[in-house]
């Protein structure tokens, strides 16, 4: 992925004056209201936006310093686009509504005569978003899934006719007559929503909009080490509008109830009950990891409610080479039922150790 400092186009050391300056020139440059219907000026303008909510952001830009992409939620994942988690990935939405202020007032009024919404929609179907569940074990390996998606696309033989409302221009222009004179203000097209077109004769089959549903089977690569809340976006896999133009698909990452392991970020944390025996005189167990399985020792004179930490067994930190730990709390199994001859063995072990076991200990506080 780009580096987010050259997209803006500022160094590292950059304050965030210079940040916010350099991005209010990009914004403008690539403005989609400057740029109709110009794909490539809206993916700038997108990507820009998208920088900038990190650098601006000074925990963010702090973690994005620290581990790179990975350190806010992205990732590089060739012909897939972006991957996020936490809200990086942002439609033309997000961004009026959210960065507006830097241009002082209400979001890009008064630059490009106030019509910021004409350019939000225009030439871009709407994005579908939909959950994928992955196991521990998918997460510290990653893996390739394979899910089916029903997306609208243009039916074949659909006819395109100029919108009449708009005539082709994606918007509409209102004249309010005030104590000030006449004001004119521009907004999305209500019947064609920016696009400029709107379908004529539709093929059997075809809804009032020229669409039908596609059943498509979409390949995932799903990275080791995702969480929770992080999603992937799939560029142009979503739905089309009347202009054939698809918007993205969003994919929401939720991870699997496991038996046993709960997750704490890159690390893993398992509770493993032991024999008597075991914690006086030490060992070792055969126990899980999210890899497969490994040896743990267990020293001599253990106390139950100890944690031992299994270092590089936990999952991979995204980006890097090196994964998180194992934290396993031993417990001391105590059973609820003994034979005659158990009773008798502990009876004679009690006896042995009474002489050297402190009878109280005061609590550390």
């Amino acid at each position: 992925m780009k580096d987010l400092y050259d997209i803006i186009g500022v160094s590292k050391q950059a304050s965030q004056d210079e940040i916010k300056k350099a991005y209010r020139k990009l914004a403008l440059k690539y403005h989609p209201d400057k740029n109709p219907d110009d794909q490539e000026a809206e993916k700038k303008f997108k990507e820009a936006a998208e920088a900038y909510a990190v650098l601006s952001d000074e925990q963010k830009r702090s973690r994005y310093d620290q581990f790179g992409h990975a350190g806010v939620g992205m990732g590089d994942n060739p012909g897939q686009g972006g991957f996020s988690g936490g809200g990086i990935h942002m439609s033309m939405d997000d961004i009026f509504s959210q960065f507006g202020d830097i241009f002082g007032g209400s979001p890009f009024e008064g630059i490009f005569g106030g019509s910021s919404r004409s350019g939000r929609r225009k030439g871009r179907g709407s994005d579908i978003r939909i959950k994928l569940k992955i196991s521990y074990e998918e997460i510290a390996k990653g893996i390739e899934k394979k899910i089916k998606i029903k997306r609208s696309v243009l039916a074949k033989g659909a006819e395109l006719i100029t919108c009449p409302t708009c005539h082709g221009q994606g918007q509409v222009t209102t004249v309010q007559n005030t104590i000030l004179g006449q004001m004119r203000s521009a907004s999305l097209c209500p019947h064609c929503e920016g696009s400029g077109k709107r379908v004529g004769n539709r093929p059997p089959g075809a809804g009032p909009d020229g669409m039908i549903k596609k059943e498509e089977t979409i390949k995932i690569k799903v990275p080791a080490g995702v969480e929770e809340g992080n999603y992937m976006t799939l560029n142009g896999q979503g739905n089309e509008d009347v202009s054939g133009n698809p918007g993205d698909l969003l994919v929401m990452f939720e991870e699997e109830d496991h038996p046993y392991f709960v997750r704490d970020g890159e690390h893993v944390l398992l509770e493993v009950n032991i024999s008597y025996p075991t914690a006086v005189l030490g060992g070792k167990v055969e126990i899980p990891t999210v890899g497969g399985k490994a040896g743990l020792k267990i020293p001599a004179g253990i106390q139950s409610g100890q944690v031992l930490r299994m270092r590089g067994k936990g999952f991979p930190r995204m980006r890097t080479k090196s994964n998180g730990d194992q934290l396993v709390k031993i417990q001391l199994d105590t059973p609820k039922k003994l034979s005659r001859e158990a009773k008798k063995s502990i009876e004679s072990l009690e006896k042995s150790l009474n002489p050297i076991q402190k009878p109280f200990t005061k609590i550390d506080i």
